[in-house]
């Protein structure tokens, strides 16, 4: 992936203290514990801070957090250029297809941090991996999750890397067309198997919204390189519910999928990136996830 020398978004925050800090503090927490608690958390809704203080042996509260105040990324920081870099091109995309839709788009945060850190929607933790907060219009990521996702999960390359930043703005593109609202009503009046399929469908929807990106970007940009798109898809298929509860407990659960299986992760980032089009992407009326 081409990224170097291409526009960085302004809309990025680092809250993560020049390097120090953090929620696990002296503990020691380690990456083969967060994928743990991460895999528990998507799959079972367990607090991921719960099963870190399992299996640390603490069995308490995590350390406290040490809050940073939010600042610009250091120019040098590659990592931080790279997440910059990458924003930057969601906001062309979507700006551009919110403008031919007749409506206006507006860019959300992307907050750096370490450890945990706090947001509109509660206490963030690098345990739950990156994620979007509706309620601030902010996506949050720990980068150390990059690690995880190419040594523990098995997804490397910058592309699998920029494929999860759009996932999360995704979202950001679902609470703007008021997607995320309409799902978040059903809470409580549905059962537990039917909020699940709802779950599955705006995780799809949020795959197919990153491959719309993937196919807009690199026409405005021609920036992949050989092997981008087969890194997507292979993190795609390596954070499917199926590959997760195969990881973590031996079978699968169907009706316990919140994001999706592997083979549907694929098919809708695919489905993005063949069509381009934000009607292909409408996972709320098929039958054939």
């Amino acid at each position: 992936m081409r990224w170097e020398g291409n526009r960085r978004s302004d809309n990025v925050e680092d809250r993560r203290a020049g390097g120090g800090g953090g929620m696990f503090g002296a503990r020691g927490i380690g990456i083969g514990t967060i994928v743990i608690a991460l895999i528990g958390g998507w799959i079972f809704g367990i607090n991921p801070l719960t099963i870190i203080g399992i299996l640390s042996g603490g069995g308490g509260s995590p350390a406290v957090v040490q809050q940073a105040p939010g600042q610009a990324p250091p120019a040098d920081d590659r990592g931080a250029a790279f997440v910059s870099t990458v924003l930057a091109s969601t906001e062309d995309v979507w700006n551009q297809a919110f403008r031919d839709a007749g409506a206006q788009y507006r860019e959300p945060k992307l907050t750096l941090f370490r450890g945990a850190t706090r947001t509109a929607c509660g206490m963030g933790q690098s345990a739950m991996g990156p994620f979007y907060c509706p309620a601030d219009q902010t996506v949050y990521l720990d980068m150390d999750f990059f690690d995880t996702l190419q040594r523990q999960l098995g997804a490397p390359g910058e592309f699998a890397r920029a494929y999860v930043i759009a996932h999360e703005v995704g979202h950001h593109v679902q609470t703007l067309t008021g997607t995320t609202a309409k799902v978040d009503s059903m809470r409580g009046r549905i059962s537990e198997r039917e909020q699940n399929n709802l779950s599955v469908r705006m995780e799809l929807q949020a795959d197919c919204y990153a491959g719309i990106w993937a196919a807009r970007s690199q026409q405005a940009r021609n920036w992949l390189e050989h092997g981008d798109i087969e890194s997507a898809m292979n993190a795609a298929a390596r954070i499917g519910d199926d590959a997760l509860q195969k990881r973590s407990q031996g079978y699968v659960v169907p009706d316990s999928f919140t994001h999706g299986s592997s083979a549907q992760r694929q098919r809708w980032f695919a489905q993005g990136f063949k069509t381009g089009s934000i009607k292909a992407c409408d996972t709320f009326n098929t039958q054939n996830l």
